[in-house]
């Protein structure tokens, strides 16, 4: 519960120091008498994230037995179990456009990730006339990036620097991110955890690598240059909020170690090093720090969008920590073999607990009158639903938060075949306060997401 104080604190107040503008999380301090508890912007502030895995997936150890609230989870979802009250599981969506139009055969997977939140069909080249849609989570980021420092945060764990074709014809461009600023600009999609932790906080006046690396070897720490300030607000503010202002800077702290750690590691002498400089050794340590990164974009209200490609369309990631040493890309086409089967069930399982530890930190983080999770909508999935055979139906869609009251959730809600999941993208950009007459090949809103 918020305790409502006469003293007040503007929302966006900021620690700044040698180049560093530290924004802060919400606290009751900026919320200075109870007659403006309800305009306070926390109050209604809803948040989306949208959490793509590449190559399909194992569809029978993914959906769950059972419908409405009676389901049972399946071996793949059961990292979410704790979280059921909050989450939707989604059958029967389809990404018509992932599949191949006149005789354009082969290329699924660019057309999975190019397609899938814009539901337009795009154009078959490898060349740099590349062509697609607007993606739903840039329709969001135009309307509530009024509001706050970024308009979206683009996110992945692999290095999207390929250039030419990548999937049978299609331009790299196509697979290597799901959002779209307008029909003929893909967005990149930021892999280094360094660039989006300066990219949220600052760091030097310039973007030359010179001056911050300069600026690092000063200060060592962002915290460092904005401490002085950090303690005169502290003196002024409540114990709750003195507490939850401790709590974050903390963690602030715990992210650019982890983010200096690994900086140190990668500049070792390693064997066959396929990831840049400054990136953790493992997938589970990336994927954690690039986590907790948009938690920390999240409850300062640096953005309220985010999209984030746990691994990019053909991704060759092999991940011998789960026992699993062979290229993810060759396992999904299993061709039914119960060794690439069982190999292909881990890695799923594996990214999902990712996912997981994401979904406890929006949990567990006070916000207003609930949580970040019960004012987000977290869509984790993929376009391509059996791997092995390249569905494009039935996607495997996971809906998880509680949209600021906007959703209902414990549920495996089951669409007629073939529904457009851009019809899902209309649901959701309502939630959000952004509504849109369509997109792509939407043909209406779904029934059953905020209602039994």
């Amino acid at each position: 519960m918020m305790v409502v104080t006469k003293r007040g604190l503007p929302r966006r107040t900021l620690l700044r120091g040698l180049g560093a503008a530290l924004a802060l999380p919400l606290l009751d301090s900026m919320v200075p008498a109870l007659s403006a508890l309800r305009a306070t912007p926390a109050r209604g502030v809803r948040r989306m994230a949208v959490l793509y895995v590449p190559n399909g997936m194992m569809m029978p150890n993914w959906t769950p037995k059972g419908e409405g609230t009676a389901f049972e989870f399946s071996p793949i979802l059961e990292a979410l179990a704790p979280y059921r009250d909050n989450l939707l599981v989604l059958s029967g969506l389809a990404d018509r456009y992932g599949w191949p139009q006149g005789d354009e055969g082969t290329g699924d997977h660019a057309r999975a990730a190019a397609t899938f939140l814009t539901g337009v069909h795009v154009r078959k080249t490898e060349g740099a006339d590349i062509r697609g849609g607007v993606s739903m989570d840039q329709i969001a980021a135009k309307a509530l990036g009024k509001q706050t420092e970024l308009a979206s945060l683009e996110l992945a764990l692999e290095s999207v620097e390929f250039l030419g074709a990548c999937d049978a014809g299609y331009s790299c461009a196509y697979a290597n991110t799901i959002a779209w600023r307008s029909p003929t600009t893909p967005l990149p999609m930021e892999n280094d955890p360094r660039a989006v932790f300066e990219r949220l906080f600052g760091g030097t006046d310039s973007t030359d690598a010179a001056a911050r690396l300069a600026r690092i070897a000063k200060d060592k720490s962002i915290l460092d240059s904005v401490i002085d300030r950090a303690r005169e607000l502290q003196r002024g503010i409540g114990q709750r909020d003195r507490t939850k202002l401790g709590e974050y800077l903390d963690a602030v702290r715990d992210v650019e170690r982890r983010i200096q750690t690994a900086e140190q590691q990668s500049s070792r002498e390693l064997p066959v090093v396929d990831r840049p400089a400054g990136t953790p050794g493992t997938f589970e340590e990336h994927a954690r720090l690039m986590f907790d990164l948009l938690w920390l974009a999240f409850q300062t209200d640096m953005t309220r969008v985010s999209t984030f490609m746990l691994g990019r369309e053909v991704s060759g990631r092999a991940y011998p920590e789960i026992g699993v040493p062979d290229s993810h890309h060759p396992t999904s086409q299993h061709q039914n073999d119960p060794e690439k089967l069982a190999k292909l069930a881990k890695i799923n399982v594996f990214h999902i607990r990712q996912f997981a530890y994401f979904v406890d930190k929006l949990r567990q983080t006070a916000d207003g009158d609930g949580s970040l999770l019960d004012h987000s909508m977290l869509l984790y999935g993929s376009a391509i639903s059996d791997s092995n055979v390249h569905m494009h139906d039935n996607l495997p869609l996971v809906l998880v938060g509680g949209g600021a009251g906007r959703l209902q959730g414990g549920r495996h809600v089951v669409f007629p075949k073939d529904t457009p999941v851009t019809n899902l993208f209309l649901n959701m950009l309502d939630k959000l306060g952004v509504p849109a007459e369509s997109i792509g090949d939407s043909t209406g809103r779904l029934a059953y997401l905020s209602d039994i």
